[in-house]
């Protein structure tokens, strides 16, 4: 037989181009159009319908940046419309769409004139059918169209004005395409589906397969047959052609996937926290309204922010939902108060996200979300394993890994163990995407990916238009319908993530296991993109640990005088973490979006000052003896961890000096000294006690360098390797000088980085054993990576960050690709590098990402270990004034440290001593024997009890033992999860008098709830 297949499949293309997609709908009539522009900011349905519409022409331009228009369509439907049985009523409106995917362009809902919604549109859910309107053939409805700029650009990540209203311009971004009444052939409705799922499978089939060309037949048939003058009279019989072809059954040993309903939609990005809240409800209305027809079809949300969003200012589509979650078809999975980053979130706020995540669901919906969903964060922290399980879930969910650049995962479905050796059972979709369309394509790869054949038969596969929101739509449920048994494909079947998941933990029971974290090897500049915003961040969360403490401390103290504000600090506590969003805390959105998040940062912090002062009076009492309150786990000037006392002066040493030396500097307290050269450069740093040097010989700490950065692509998200072989080393100082006080030794250092300009105030407190560095700089480049570092004489062959309740180890060589793909590292308030026996510890105010490597000298044979922080970036997208401005940063480097001194510097970095006046001492509410459990928060109970809330851990990765007392009157103790609920904790025991005995494993997460 001649081969003239490419020729039939061309033929097809455009059969169905010009012949089928035209025919979808047999005729239309316009509608009337009438319009009212808002002015600014978007306005509720009530407020816009209270406003005069005026006649609006079809095909007009419209739609400044981020503007809405508010449409009214009227019109009637033609008598003979509808009359026959394969036909419906629909309204088509396209607001001036383009073939880009949903969610980064125009976008609109539906409203009744009574106020509520009835659907969204979007570019590829256009229609709304008539008997949604509820208006019989008559059709008078709204529709409040969102301008939103097309700040994605096609992804040529060029430097845009779109991401600010303040230098978005005003043109009109849209022109309005089709606004009309149509009658939908639902006959050829269904050929279109029937021919995308089989020419989709057709060109996935490899040419030697029989199943192709018979594919490929039939398709070829239908064509003969049909009539292309009359599709609608000749459709049904062009579907009988095909389906023979359709009804052939999946062979017995294909792949099974778990098809989900997703909407992927990023809680900011490239669009305001203002415009998420519209695109929830576009996508939630759209998911209502699909269910209503399809009632098999499942939804899978994972926001509890976006749903509390939808009751507060959409109510009645949250009833809508409600009615749903109980039908079992819109199902809350994850349990986190948003898709968090768990790289840069502390313990206790990674805890929280599912504290409140999971709250939500049990109480707004008596739903227990058995898993963590995160498909999009950029790389999986090592302690999430323990936190999940912590939080009564037993599931975990990504996608992102499948953007490794260098190195593939091994595994779909594993275990995945964390830093404290618990394991969660954890899948990878092979389909490798958040945004399926259930097309054959994603269908064949995700069978063809899947790399665990043999063990497993199971994947999932979350299925719907993300990112910018919209959701699957009726095309996919078609898809999903078609494939569900049939040959060649995958069977395929709708369910919810726990039904995916049961079925895989029955199926592959010997699981292999991965250890240690997820490092996504892109996106590593997220570390640092937009440091206002993770200053905002650090800065929240220790505020927010000591406003907890110091009020349950004033509740318990003050015998009933003390209201804790729990209100207040759950309030508060939301608004951090939907800031440690996946694409706000790392700093990859737009300009408006961290202007928001600045001015949040700024409330939060004005917020928790409030009421940690009001707690502070409430316990100290009024008086005017000074105070220090020391929040940390460990004492500080002589007062305990935890407590309010005054500072003892009499175990502080005399002084730290600063003197001019050879034509630099030495700072010297008795108990480190730092020889600094004449351009502010350490060249010497030694501990007393051990009497060793760890800046390595013919180097130097305290360098700035300053790095072309040029990322190929997601500018703000990337930083590429190659960022090393350009340098500029900041060795010249413009100016050096002394300031101490006897207390206190300075010598501030002035530099120029480019056109920015930089001071550094390098600090010596007395009694103090680590050097302070606080880089002040304005900084005005672009595309430049500025970079702090120590190189450090220690052979260091790993690393240890700080991570969530632990650290972790990274390698410093580059045996394999693994270790080399992680050329930059996140570490929360500190890293450590090591020999046996000596070790310096690096901690910081706000920086994340930093990088560490090692050489060998020449002359000595020594081992050189550079220890580099991450200070500013200056990437052009999608915010292209990035960083631009004034930044303080703060790093200390403590030499003769171990792990537990690098802990308690993490703390003290970033819990400045808060001196407040007053009459009464207080003793703190717990004490712990052994400082290497490290208690992290101290709390009322979220039920209102007055119980009181401990959560502590062990921090040097090594087991420990010791005793956490009590100093308050309390009936009981129990371990908890971190909801709160009883469980039983390995290492725990607890007594009636207020005692708990703990024997932990390295890094083991323990709550404890203390009855009153």
């Amino acid at each position: 037989m001649h081969d003239d297949r490419r020729i039939t499949e061309v033929r097809l293309d455009r059969f169905v181009r010009e012949r089928i997609t035209p025919a979808v709908y047999t005729r239309s009539v316009p509608l009337s159009l009438s319009s009212w522009d808002v002015p600014d900011e978007p306005v509720t349905v009530l407020e816009a319908l209270r406003h005069d519409f005026l006649t609006q022409e079809h095909g007009a331009a419209w739609g400044k940046p981020w503007g809405t228009k508010w449409l009214r369509l009227q019109g009637d439907v033609p008598e003979t419309w509808g009359t026959e049985p394969d036909t419906a009523i629909e309204i088509v409106v396209d607001l001036g769409f383009t073939t880009e995917i949903p969610g980064f362009q125009c976008e609109g809902i539906a409203w009744r004139p009574d106020g509520t919604i009835i659907k969204a549109i979007s570019p590829r859910n256009q229609y709304i059918p008539l008997k949604l309107l509820g208006s019989g053939m008559a059709v008078d409805f709204y529709v409040e169209a969102a301008a939103n700029p097309d700040v994605a650009q096609g992804w040529t990540f060029a430097a845009m004005p779109y991401g600010d209203k303040a230098t978005a311009g005003t043109a009109p971004q849209y022109r309005l395409g089709t606004i009309a009444i149509a009658e939908l052939s639902q006959t050829v409705w269904e050929l279109q589906q029937d021919i995308w799922t089989l020419a989709g499978l057709m060109h996935e089939l490899p040419t030697e397969q029989p199943r192709r060309h018979e594919i490929l037949r039939a398709l070829e048939r239908m064509m003969d047959i049909m009539d292309p003058d009359d599709v609608a009279a000749t459709a049904a019989a062009g579907r009988e052609a095909l389906a023979e072809v359709l009804s052939r059954p999946s062979y017995a040993s294909a792949h099974q996937l778990v098809a989900t309903g997703h909407a992927h939609i990023d809680s900011a990005w490239l669009w305001p926290v203002r415009e998420t809240i519209r695109k929830c409800a576009r996508t939630f209305s759209n998911v209502v309204a699909l269910m209503d027809e399809n009632p098999a079809f499942v939804f899978s949300c994972s926001s509890a922010q976006q749903l509390a969003w939808m009751k507060e200012y959409y109510p009645e589509l949250f009833a809508r939902i409600r009615e749903k979650v109980k039908a079992g078809q819109f199902v809350p999975v994850g349990g986190m108060w948003v898709e968090s980053d768990t790289n840069m979130p502390g313990g206790e706020a990674m805890a929280r996200q599912f504290v409140e995540g999971k709250s939500f669901f049990l109480e707004e919906f008596g739903v227990e979300c058995r898993e963590a969903w995160l498909p999009d964060s950029f790389g999986y922290s090592a302690a999430l394993p323990q936190i999940v399980k912590s939080a009564g879930s037993r599931w975990f969910l990504t996608q992102k890994i499948s953007w490794n650049q260098v190195n593939r995962m091994p595994h779909h479905t594993f275990n995945w163990e964390g830093i404290d050796g618990t394991r969660l059972f954890t899948h990878f979709p092979p389909v490798d995407s958040y945004n399926s369309e259930l097309s054959a394509r994603d269908l064949a790869h995700a069978e063809r990916n899947y790399r665990d054949h043999g063990r497993g038969n199971t994947s999932l596969v979350p299925f719907g238009y993300g990112d910018g929101g919209g959701g699957p739509t009726r095309e996919m449920l078609a898809a999903a319908g078609r494939t569900a048994d049939l040959e060649g494909s995958p069977k395929v079947r709708i369910g919810s993530a726990e039904s995916f998941f049961t079925q895989a933990e029955e199926e592959y029971k010997a699981l292999p296991v991965w250890v240690g974290e997820m490092y996504l090897e892109l996106h590593r500049g997220t570390y640092t993109s937009q440091a206002q915003t993770k200053r905002g961040n650090r800065r929240s969360e220790h505020l927010l640990r000591e406003a907890e403490l110091w009020s349950a401390t004033a509740a318990v103290r003050s015998g009933g005088s003390f209201t804790y504000p729990a209100v207040e600090l759950k309030r508060l506590w939301q608004l951090v973490l939907m800031q440690q969003f996946h694409d706000i805390l790392p700093g990859s959105s737009i300009a408006w979006v961290h202007q928001d998040a600045e001015r949040n940062y700024a409330a939060i912090s004005a917020g928790l000052e409030s009421i940690i002062a009001q707690a502070a009076a409430s316990i100290l009492g009024s008086g005017q003896r000074e105070f220090l309150l020391n929040a940390a786990p460990h004492a500080r000037n002589g007062v305990p961890a935890l407590a309010a006392a005054e500072p003892f002066a009499a175990e502080q040493p005399a002084e730290a000096t600063a003197t001019a030396a050879d034509g630099g500097y030495v700072l010297d307290n008795g108990i480190i000294r730092a020889v600094l050269d004449a351009h502010g450069l350490i060249t010497s740093l030694t501990d007393y006690a051990t009497g060793r040097e760890a800046i390595a010989p013919g180097h130097s700490g305290n360098l700035l360098e300053l790095h072309r950065d040029t990322p190929n692509e997601w500018d703000a998200w990337d930083i590429d390797e190659f960022y090393r072989r350009n340098v500029t080393p900041l060795t010249e100082a413009r100016s050096i000088r002394v300031e101490h006080d006897g207390r206190t030794a300075v010598v501030v250092v002035d530099r120029l980085a480019g056109s920015s300009a930089i001071t550094q105030r390098i600090t010596l407190e007395a009694g103090g054993s680590s050097l302070a560095i606080t880089t002040a700089v304005d900084w005005q480049e672009r595309e430049k990576l500025l970079k702090l570092g120590f190189a450090l004489d220690v052979r260091a062959d790993r690393s240890a960050s700080e991570t969530q309740f632990g650290h972790v180890f990274r390698p410093t060589h580059i045996n394999t690709s693994w270790e080399a793909a992680k050329f930059e590292i996140c570490a929360h308030r500190w890293i450590h590098v090591a020999e046996p026996g000596y070790g310096v510890a690096v901690s910081n105010s706000s920086t994340y990402g930093h990088d560490v490597t090692r050489s060998i000298r020449e002359d000595d044979g020594g081992t050189t270990t550079t220890v580099r922080l991450s200070l500013l970036r200056a990437p052009k997208f999608p915010d292209p004034a990035a960083d631009r401005g004034h930044h303080e940063l703060t790093v200390t480097i403590r030499p003769g440290a171990g792990i537990a001194e690098a802990v308690e510097e993490g703390y003290r970095t970033n819990l400045a001593p808060r001196v407040i006046r007053g009459a009464t001492p207080v003793e703190p509410l717990f004490t712990m024997d052994n400082p290497a459990l490290v208690i992290e928060a101290v709390k009322l109970a979220e039920d209102g009890s007055g119980d009181v809330i401990v959560r502590l851990y062990e921090s040097l990765g090594q087991r420990s033992a010791g005793v956490l007392t009590a100093n308050f009157p309390v009936h009981g103790a129990q371990a908890t999860d971190l909801l709160e609920r009883p469980v039983q904790a390995p290492g725990v025991a607890a007594s009636g008098e207020g005692t708990v005995g703990l024997s932990l494993r390295p890094f083991q997460l323990v709550t404890l709830r203390f009855g009153r």
